[in-house]
């Protein structure tokens, strides 16, 4: 297992936990690029806005599972197919399907990281 494929793990499971603020200032560069449906987000400042937003409007997490994972060793990419239930605040239950793609660099950080929705 190489060491980006073990901190992508390790990346995982402390969201699975609830820790998603502690895992985005231990494995995000400063600046990493984030993309979701077209939304384009530069910068760890940036991000770190946007990811406290959502852990402020999350009300429960019912359930949250990473259903497969993939790493391509030669290009330092790691691809996660995350389902989720959680109630947002203002919004509901919500249910959620996605895959994570995150490139990381040599010093163990995501540089991008982009989110396609399924189904």
């Amino acid at each position: 297992m190489s060491d980006f494929d073990s901190r992508d793990q390790e990346l995982n499971d402390m969201i699975l936990q609830g820790k998603i603020l502690e895992a985005f200032e231990e494995f995000y560069a400063d600046d990493v690029v984030m993309e979701e449906e077209g939304d384009e987000r530069v910068g760890k400042e940036a991000n770190r806005e946007y990811e406290e937003q959502f852990v402020n409007s999350l009300e429960e997490f019912h359930d949250a599972e990473i259903r497969s994972r993939a790493v391509d060793e030669e290009n330092n990419v790691t691809l996660s197919e995350w389902h989720n239930e959680m109630t947002l605040e203002g919004v509901g239950r919500v249910e959620q399907q996605q895959v994570s793609v995150r490139t990381w660099n040599d010093d163990g950080q995501i540089t991008s990281e982009k989110f396609y929705k399924l189904g």
